[in-house]
Formats: C-alpha cells, sequence, structure tokens
C-alpha cells in the first residue's frame, strides 16, 4: 500500500507540527547571522491532510543583511534538530539592515499528498 489515509495524514501533520520551528533559506543553506533566529509557530487542525500556520510568524528585525530568502522550512527544535518540511517560499525577498521576515497568518500551508 502506498496511499495513506486522511486520518493518517492529519495525525502526521498535527503530531509533527506540535512543536514546529520556521527556518529561512538561502538556497540550501539557513540563514546563519548573529540577530536571526528560527521562529516558532503552531498550526491550524488539520483538514483532509492539510494545515496553515494560525497566526503570523515574525522573525526578528536583521542587524545585518541576511541575504535573498528563497525557502521556508519547519524544523523539530529552535537549534539544530531534524527538517521536517522544505519547499520554495511564495515570492523571494532580500533581508537587509532593519528589515523583517514576516509569514502573515495562513500563508504557510502544509499538505500531504
Amino acid at each position: 500500500m502506498n496511499h495513506m489515509s486522511v486520518f493518517l495524514k492529519n495525525k502526521v501533520l498535527k503530531d509533527n507540527l506540535k512543536s514546529a520551528h520556521v527556518a529561512l533559506f538561502n538556497g540550501e543553506i539557513e540563514i546563519n547571522q548573529p540577530s536571526y533566529s528560527r521562529q516558532t509557530a503552531s498550526f491550524t487542525e488539520p483538514t483532509d491532510g492539510q494545515t496553515s500556520n494560525n497566526g503570523d510568524v515574525l522573525f526578528p528585525i536583521a542587524n545585518e543583511s541576511w541575504g535573498s530568502i528563497t525557502h521556508i522550512g519547519i524544523f523539530d527544535n529552535a537549534a539544530a534538530g531534524n527538517l521536517l518540511f522544505k519547499a520554495p517560499a511564495e515570492f523571494i525577498k532580500t533581508i537587509d539592515v532593519s528589515s523583517q521576515y514576516k509569514i502573515p497568518k495562513n500563508y504557510l500551508i502544509v499538505r500531504l499528498k
């Protein structure tokens, strides 16, 4: 068998996103600057194998250039940990000094197919 039931998809999302930490990437490399840190996110109750962030995910104001944000990832820990999901950002945004990256409520969609 190679297809998950909707029940199992919802359970996998709920169980694995209980303690989710959102990360920003320049291509394959996570941002590595003093003012950057992963941000905690909480998610809506999964439905039909899909969920989204139930509040804004707001990163710190950059004290240095972070470069172009090309991908977004979700880890199970604030530092180190396991990468659970990673996908290209809908829009590439360059973060310079005094800039801030924000993922609005319901924009970070996680879907199991």
